[in-house]
């Protein structure tokens, strides 16, 4: 592998962990050595540019007994190897790129491993290896031919000899800004009016779900007719909704509490997965009860990546959290709540300042912050979740996405790997919200008290969703 050209020194030079960066591109080399570096000058979201390095090349894929080569893309940030690459498809013109689980529209290359990225534990050979395998499973890509012939499974003959023309990053059309929030009542009006005040749409669907109990909030709206919104009971309404919020609960009088739950996970089968196939591009955020739940749920309904299913979660507490730090007890340090929305949520604070303009990173515990965080949490007691709270943090989550802020907020989201969290839970983690979804701050370790609480929740969570018909 050529790092010694004087583009690529030059790029690398700017990287904030160069030694690290540079010893992990040595390894890629050993084990992927058809992986070029190059550099680059990758556009984002907002129109922002970065001179960055790049890794281009095939990843071989077995499928039906030969092995094909897909064109890839890794664009490695700055923060690299503490951030995980962006990864593209690079088709060529005579193929077309097939929409799933783990690859947009756009050729944006989605996995388990990009979303729950944990340096050293996480490192671009493994992710290499892990895309080789989903693509065995679901291939991304076919010719333009056989989309037209209904069948998306034959792959292209001439993958296997495909030639990489070097250029720059795809790059999507800006999509319009719509917004969907399904389910009615105060929650779904709370959180309609508060996205109409906190965000720039360019059209709000309120879809009132008929089953739902908490029906009847659409009325006064329909009366009203505020500008941009549309008043709905027909979820194809949502379609091409690149934020989707779902404030729908449908509560029985059963006597156990998996029973209970298990009524809003029968309303969800028969919304979610449409909800994904009419906006597969969307960021699905669920604000059901109990959300830890209910966004796992999302999550095995939809299809959809782990990094575009989130919860409300501790959004609301953590926002209130450092408020309170902030102006109560003079720290200036961003603070989240993390864990699950119940009596074992516990705090953490970062290790940079509120205006720091460096990415935050969770501090270790120590002697000195537990104090502070304890006490800020003694202040935030007798704080009710209203609808309209809880309707404004939902505002606050959908405008980072609308806008790609690139903020961090604490959602309920895949928490399998952070941490040594070993079970498939969604507990409340401290995400960087934008256009593209989520992606955690790396895990720390923890006090024994906060950990335990953790693995409560995990423990608990884990034993509730066995007992779900998902």
């Amino acid at each position: 592998m050529d790092l010694h050209s004087e583009k690529i020194q030059r790029i690398l030079s700017k990287y904030k962990f160069h030694d690290v960066a540079v010893e992990e591109l040595q390894k890629i080399y050993r084990i992927y050595p058809g992986m070029v570096p190059s550099t680059g000058t990758y556009t984002f979201s907002d129109g922002t540019q970065k001179d960055l390095v790049k890794l281009v090349g095939n990843i071989a894929v077995p499928y039906r007994g030969r092995s094909y080569n897909f064109p890839v893309q890794l664009w490695l940030m700055d923060s690299f190897p503490f951030t995980p690459p962006i990864c593209l498809l690079r088709p060529t013109p005579n193929m077309a790129i097939r929409e799933g689980k783990h690859v947009d529209g756009g050729g944006r290359i989605h996995l388990p491993g990009l979303h729950t990225w944990d340096y050293p534990k996480s490192s671009v050979v493994g992710l290499l290896a892990e895309m080789a395998a989903k693509f065995e499973e679901d291939p991304p890509l076919s010719s333009k031919s056989t989309v037209d012939n209904k069948d998306p499974n034959e792959l292209l003959a001439f993958v296997s000899n495909i030639q990489i023309n070097d250029g720059g990053s795809a790059r999507l059309d800006q999509p319009n800004n719509k917004v969907s929030v399904i389910g009615g009542g105060d929650l779904g009006m709370a959180s309609v009016m508060s996205i109409l005040s906190k965000c720039k749409v360019d059209k709000l669907v309120f879809i009132d779900v008929t089953e739902s109990s908490t029906k009847g909030g659409s009325t006064d709206l329909e009366i009203y007719r505020l500008p941009q919104v549309e008043v709905s009971r027909d979820l194809s309404a949502s379609a091409g909704s690149r934020v989707v919020v779902v404030t729908a609960n449908s509560w029985s009088s059963e006597q156990s509490y998996a029973s209970v739950v298990q009524t809003n996970v029968d309303l969800y089968r028969g919304i979610i997965p449409n909800l994904a196939r009419l906006s597969p591009n969307t960021v699905m955020l669920i604000a059901s009860q109990p959300v830890d739940v209910m966004t796992h749920v999302a999550w095995r309904q939809s299809g959809l990546p782990p990094t575009r299913v989130i919860g409300a979660g501790c959004n609301l507490d953590s926002e209130r959290l450092s408020h309170i730090l902030d102006i109560n007890l003079n720290t200036h340090r961003p603070a989240w709540v993390i864990g699950e929305l119940s009596d074992n949520k516990v705090a953490v604070m970062s290790n940079t300042g509120l205006s720091s303009s460096v990415q935050p990173e969770i501090a270790t515990g120590s002697n000195s912050t537990k104090p502070l965080l304890d006490r800020a949490f003694e202040m935030m007691k007798n704080r009710g979740q209203r609808s309209w709270s809880v309707g404004l943090s939902i505002a606050d989550i959908t405008n980072s996405v609308l806008t790609d802020k690139m903020k961090t907020h604490s959602v309920s989201t895949l928490a399998q790997g952070w941490g040594g969290i070993g079970a498939e839970v969604f507990l409340s983690l401290p995400c960087i919200m934008g256009s593209n979804g989520s992606t955690r701050l790396a895990g720390v370790s923890l006090g024994q008290e906060e950990d335990s609480k953790l693995r409560e929740s995990v423990t608990s969570l884990s034993d509730l969703m066995g007992q779900l018909r998902v």
